[in-house]
């Protein structure tokens, strides 16, 4: 997917209006700057980052579409990806879990500087983290799925969504948790990368140990 493409795809499936696609604009500046004081992305993606960044944090919000009201909950938001993406697309309540100082610090002066009052941060890590079950929880780039869900099965109930984009890595790690974790899991391909995926998931719970092998 080019740039152009992607920015196509932003306004013939999420319909995005002008507005939003000057917010949109804004937060890439933002985050193209903040890489000269801190590494936020791949390098290599600098010249990429609507299709490798923008777009694949915002082809999440479809896969929401079926979500109760509620928060949507990301883990690791580092950069702000996807959650400042969704926080731009949607209305929703949108929380982000980051513990690195400078991190939070940039999140703060972006949601202050596009006026994102529905967003919010809570500063520190995932396992100590709390708040109502969340209806979605997204994670990019966070950690291995077994270990992802035992620091936020806490965060969510029976009814939330997880969708977790997880590159060419989605099938063995849904295979890995599978022994210890179960729920309705799912494989869903990438719009960005016809080799990547996301898992997504509902129903998450720990196996018993008594039921396991």
């Amino acid at each position: 997917m080019t740039e152009e493409e992607a920015k196509t795809w932003l306004n013939t499936q999420l319909h995005v209006s002008r507005e939003t696609m000057n917010k949109l604009e804004r937060y890439v500046r933002l985050l193209l700057a903040e890489m000269d004081v801190q590494n936020l992305i791949a390098e290599s993606t600098r010249g990429h980052v609507w299709a490798r960044h923008i777009v694949d944090s915002a082809q999440l919000l479809p896969l929401a579409h079926s979500a109760l009201d509620g928060a949507w909950l990301d883990l690791g938001s580092g950069a702000g990806l996807p959650a400042i993406v969704i926080a731009i697309l949607a209305d929703r309540p949108v929380l982000m879990v980051e513990a690195r100082r400078k991190r939070i610090d940039f999140l703060c002066a972006v949601i202050a500087e596009l006026g994102l009052d529905h967003a919010q941060i809570f500063g520190g890590r995932v396992e100590t983290a709390k708040t109502v079950p969340a209806a979605v929880i997204s994670a990019r780039a966070y950690a291995p799925l077994p270990r992802l869900l035992a620091s936020a099965h806490h965060l969510s109930s029976d009814r939330t969504i997880w969708l977790l984009p997880k590159g060419r890595n989605a099938e063995n790690e849904l295979e890995a948790a599978r022994p210890t974790w179960q729920g309705v899991f799912h494989v869903e391909r990438s719009v960005t990368d016809p080799d990547s995926a996301i898992i997504t998931a509902r129903s998450v719970m720990p196996r018993s140990k008594k039921g396991r092998g």
